[in-house]
């Protein structure tokens, strides 16, 4: 790793990475009426810790999938199997994208420091062909591949020499080949092809199978002459053919593939919380590889992620001039001294490797433009040295050239734009023979150039040496002389101004002070603050400051006064009891975050039906009460706990707890605020309220009265706003205990409380005590 150049802490994290892969292989499941849970937390605290991540979010994560609908997002519960699944999905993605991260690594610590246009030899090693007892969507994958290879291989090496004959003119026998693009197309044809067809059956409502996929295969290929289902086989096929299986005749041969397994190999996805909570991690690399995305669509399957990656290399290989090497296979088993002549017989016909024989054979081993090869090689007949006849064609003076090289009449072809040479012998000895020219040449040259260079050197410093001295010395030196003075005075001005700057105004500071000013008073136009709780503010320069701090005065007051003009009554109450809300329950109670975005009203029984119920009870209220909050509430009995239906009434000096009968409010109880020592809740989600009473009281109410108030949050901040006293409320921190009331009779009530998976909710246990699970 240290040769790879990567850091310790890079390090670390690799074998951080590698431990969490390994721990998250321990995390088990089960099921509970169809929800997956995760019955022991280590294995999920071990990884939690090792990739610093939410232990929680990690286990939703697993647990859970989150489903964005058009906007509406909805978390849902995973059963076991899927819980299993998204396990596996996010062991293999880590790994997967682990593995990409280190070759990249590798790949950037071999590169060279500096980057030049220089040639670059690459070599690419791909699997060959399979061919199984069993062939699954792996084989189907890797063959897909060498079909695309082979096309490729088609295109460059045999078509495109016959292309390029027949374009030149020479009279050749072209050779028959078997073009493989009908294959690919079968395979990769937008719509139509096998993995168009395999996407769109993963992503089809229901639950779609493997063998529901060989039917739309065998429905919608039936026709095509390389594909071949149980249904169109004949009988002698069908008997070693099964029902599950189908067969693509490829251009090494036909493959017999089994259908199981494609869908659930296709469509190896990982949930997008799964990667939400990879992306939050503190662990670099995983933030890395795991980038935060805005995207909601579905990621790609696993074909078309091939298919792509499959389409980038070829566009890659048809930009290059690639050689290739073909690896033949003796045998079956990898064994040495053992050489089927059947199987490299195959190897050898479907590679295509006779078709490229012959073309080499009949074709030509160099070619070279006219003007290109009579620009090398002119210099060996006088008929071209040093220049052609003006009246003579590029390629008639090659003819003349070739004429008298006494080339023979098989050894050459005069294309339309080039010069095509059968054997390599022959253009060998017309290299030699230029080496040879070319010696001659060249020492001739070098003996006239020589001899024209020195004269010329010594004439051009003879006669100028002498001037061009004097008048340049004299030019520096007066040159010199005024940018020295020129310099002296924008120096002394400049740090003169400069140091003056923070002074009065001056001469010598006031382009400074302008032009601070003016940056100034731009730069704060630009990024004025909006909102009042912003606190971004430029930093002045020093002669502004004073400036800066009545300009920030105003501009908060302007603000403020803005924000004041907008807001209603109606919204200044409601923020008051927001602020209120927050005081008391925000980091104390789990439901309050839920509770931020919701409107505080002062009446939930909002029906018409008990507009005349509410007027009469309202009428009844004596010494100057005025209610403040209509709720509905469950009140549990403190002797069997059994759950009755009430009504809180809040006024300004007192609780009430009223029923429902016939059509008036029947009053059941009356707390006046003197006489409610707490309000006790517990920090859960649940909506469990505990109203306490004195003692003296307890006898007449029969104990502390139990509720479960529907929206807990907004009712007790309407009980704290209109009592002035937080004080009132207790919130209980017991997540896993007991918390006990007064009965009458001096007697006590237990009320238990704990976890669960099908929390919030308050009820009778079989122990006889009320059971609150949050």
């Amino acid at each position: 790793m240290e040769v790879m150049e990567l850091s310790d802490s890079e390090q670390e994290e690799i074998f951080t990475i590698v431990a969490s892969i390994l721990h998250l292989g321990n995390v088990g499941f089960s099921e509970e009426e169809g929800i997956a849970f995760i019955p022991s937390r280590v294995p999920v605290s071990k990884v939690a810790k090792l990739l610093g991540c939410s232990e929680s979010e990690l286990e939703k994560a697993l647990t859970h999938r989150t489903i964005d609908a058009r906007g509406d997002v909805v978390t849902s519960p995973l059963n076991r199997e899927l819980a299993v699944y998204a396990r596996d999905a996010l062991a293999k993605a880590i790994y997967d994208r682990l593995f990409t991260w280190l070759v990249q690594r590798l790949n950037k610590s071999l590169q060279p420091a500096h980057h030049k246009n220089n040639t670059v030899m690459g070599i690419l090693d791909i699997y060959g062909f399979e061919i199984f007892q069993k062939n699954s969507f792996e084989q189907f994958c890797i063959n897909y591949c060498n079909e695309k290879l082979q096309q490729v291989f088609i295109e460059l090496t045999l078509k495109s020499e016959q292309e390029e004959y027949l374009k030149e003119g020479i009279e050749w026998e072209p050779v028959q080949y078997f073009n493989n693009k009908v294959i690919c197309n079968l395979i990769e044809e937008k719509y139509k092809g096998i993995i168009s067809l395999l996407d769109e059956e993963c992503l089809r409502p229901g639950e779609p199978t493997d063998l529901s996929l060989l039917t739309k295969l065998n429905d919608q290929l039936n026709c095509h002459d390389h594909f071949t289902g149980h249904r169109k086989a004949d009988k002698n096929v069908r008997k070693t053919m099964g029902r599950d299986e189908f067969i693509l005749v490829h251009y090494a041969g036909e493959v017999t593939y089994n259908i199981l397994g494609f869908i659930e190999k296709n469509n190896d996805l990982l949930f997008r919380d799964l990667r939400d909570v990879m992306g939050s991690t503190q662990n670099t690399i995983t933030r890395t590889v795991f980038p935060a995305s805005s995207s909601r669509r579905r990621p790609e399957t696993a074909a078309t992620q091939f298919k792509a990656s499959l389409n980038q290399l070829m566009a890659i290989l048809m930009n290059k001039e690639p050689s290739y090497i073909r690896c033949i296979k003796p045998n079956d088993f990898k064994m040495p001294g053992q050489f089927n002549q059947e199987i490299v017989t195959h190897q050898v016909k479907y590679l295509g490797l006779m078709e490229n024989l012959r073309v080499r054979r009949a074709g030509f081993a160099y070619r070279r433009c006219y003007a290109e090869f009579l620009q090398r090689y002119k210099s060996l007949s006088p008929a071209t040295w040093p220049h052609h006849p003006p009246a003579l064609t590029d390629k008639q003076a090659v003819q003349l050239l070739v004429d008298h090289l006494g080339y023979g009449r098989d050894d050459y072809r005069m294309g339309n734009t080039k010069i095509f040479i059968r054997y390599a012998k022959t253009l060998f000895q017309t290299e030699d023979a230029f080496q040879a020219r070319k010696h001659e040449l060249v020492t001739k040259i070098q003996s006239r150039w020589r001899g024209f260079v020195q004269r010329r050197k010594y004439v051009t410093l003879r006669n100028a040496a002498i001037v061009i001295e004097t008048w340049t010395r004299r030019m520096i030196a007066k040159r010199y002389a005024e940018r020295r003075r020129h310099a002296v005075k924008v120096i002394r001005a400049f740090i003169e101004g400069f140091i003056t700057r923070g002074g009065e105004p001056s001469e010598i500071n006031k382009r400074f002070i302008r032009t601070a000013r003016v940056l100034f008073l731009e730069r704060l136009a630009a990024s004025l603050p909006t909102s009042l709780l912003s606190s971004k503010w430029p930093v002045p320069p020093l002669v502004c400051s004073q400036a800066s701090h009545e300009l920030k005065r105003l501009h908060r007051l302007w603000l403020a006064k803005k924000y004041r003009d907008n807001i209603t009554p109606e919204k200044k109450k409601q923020l008051e009891l927001k602020v209120l809300a927050e005081k008391l329950f925000k980091g104390k109670k789990k439901s309050y975050p839920p509770s931020v975005g919701r409107v505080f009203v002062d009446d939930r029984l909002s029906s018409d039906v008990y507009k005349p119920i509410k007027g009469n009870f309202i009428n009844q209220l004596q010494n100057g009460e005025k209610p403040v909050y209509f709720g509905p509430v469950y009140k549990f009995d403190r002797h069997g706990y059994k759950r009755r239906d009430r009504i809180m009434v809040v006024t300004n000096s007192a609780l009430y707890l009223v029923s429902e009968e016939g059509k008036q409010f029947k009053q059941k109880h009356r707390l006046s605020f003197e006489n409610i020592l707490k309000l006790e809740i517990t920090s859960e989600s649940d909506n469990f309220l505990l109203l306490r009473i004195p003692p003296e009281q307890i006898e007449k109410d029969k104990g502390d009265l139990i509720l479960e108030v529907p929206n807990l949050i907004e009712a007790i901040t309407k009980i704290i706003s209109v009592t002035k006293q937080p004080n009132l409320l207790n919130v209980n921190s017991i997540t896993s205990g007991t918390i006990s009331h007064n009965l009458s009779g001096g007697k006590q009530g237990i009320i238990d409380i704990t976890q669960g998976m099908n929390g919030p909710t308050i009820s009778k246990g079989k122990s006889g005590h009320l059971i609150i699970v949050g």
